[in-house]
């Protein structure tokens, strides 16, 4: 179906989405018309499962691969389909924002044909990712501003895997993130000489994501803050860095906590809270003479509960009774913290 075809009548529910009614107090939108997951055992009509898995593995998290692989976001069925029975839902700008990324060559990703959208939100500053898009909104380009519930493309099932995406499992991929490092391509460059990145700083090993669902539901009760449900996470570990000045800490300044020490002497560096899928979600600045004896790095606390329930991303790793930052961790660190010093 061509763009226009659908356009006008999507633009009018899309407006509705906008327009507030019993919706009016929430900061994000469904990002498709699919609105199951507010129904009592809606779940296996709003996820799409992988081929095999129930609806769980369409979730966000350690879904897949017996809880070995973790999920980014949430793949989200459609409801409407074309005379070909191909999914034809249109895809709503999650929230008030701007374009940050249009990548339309399909074969250069994983995500298929796939579009991000900047939001900042109670001083978060926060990224919409919609993947396998069979069509992106004509006009949409880095820099142009969006609102919330404007349609944004077309769902699809385009990827660039070996196995593909069938017909019948067509969704759209949704995630809410957070951005790691401005310096991602430099970075990649250096620790990935001679590989591959068609995507620059939007690359999705560069977005930290929180659960979805969580936020589209969660929004709907009268005391719902974004920035205390980043804050309240759920912690994997904590970790010193002795590093005073690195990108994200200039970008999420809201997740800091007050230290009067590091106020009156000045910041060695940071303590950071950590969740499992490694989203840095609050940092402590501390000053030399609270960290002494922590070296450069150093790992503080486990949550050994949360270690055990999230397998999938081994940030941290357990030998002998000890835990330890294990080299995905050291990776994931290196490009949090790059340029270094």
């Amino acid at each position: 179906m061509k763009f226009a075809g659908w356009c006008r009548a999507a633009v009018i529910a899309g407006m509705w989405m906008a327009g507030g009614g019993a919706w009016g107090a929430e900061v994000f939108h469904l990002p498709t018309p699919n609105r199951a997951i507010y129904q009592v055992g809606g779940m296996e009509r709003y996820y799409v499962p992988t081929t095999g898995r129930t609806w769980e593995s369409g979730t966000f998290g350690c879904v897949r691969s017996e809880g070995r692989q973790f999920h980014e976001g949430i793949d989200i069925r459609p409801v409407r389909r074309d005379r070909q029975g191909e999914a034809a839902d249109s895809i709503y700008a999650t929230a008030d924002g701007t374009v940050a990324y249009v990548n339309m060559q399909g074969h250069l990703s994983n995500y298929g044909k796939y579009l991000i959208l900047r939001h900042v939100v109670e001083g978060v500053e926060l990224y919409s990712l919609y993947a396998h898009l069979s069509q992106v909104a004509p006009g949409l380009a880095p820099g142009r501003p969006v609102r919330g519930g404007q349609v944004i493309g077309v769902m699809g099932r385009t990827a660039n895997t070996r196995e593909g995406i069938s017909r019948e499992r067509a969704h759209l991929h949704f995630e809410l993130a957070l951005l790691l490092n401005d310096q991602f391509s430099a970075w990649f460059q250096k620790h990935h000489p001679g590989e591959r990145n068609d995507h620059g700083v939007w690359n999705g090993q560069n977005l930290a994501g929180l659960d979805p669902t969580q936020i589209l539901v969660r929004q709907r009760r009268p005391d719902f803050s974004l920035l205390k449900f980043v804050q309240g996470q759920t912690e994997l570990c904590r970790i010193w860095v002795r590093q005073a000045d690195f990108p994200y800490a200039r970008r999420y300044a809201v997740l800091m906590r007050r230290n009067p020490v590091a106020e009156k002497e000045g910041v060695a560096g940071y303590e950071i809270a950590f969740t499992y899928n490694g989203l840095p979600f609050q940092l402590t600045p501390r000053a030399t003479s609270e960290t002494r004896h922590w070296g450069a790095m150093a790992l503080l606390s486990v949550n050994a509960a949360e270690f055990r329930r999230q397998p999938c991303r081994k940030l941290v790793e357990e030998k002998g009774g000890q835990f330890a930052i294990s080299a995905a961790g050291q990776k994931y660190l290196q490009l949090l913290l790059y340029p270094g010093r």
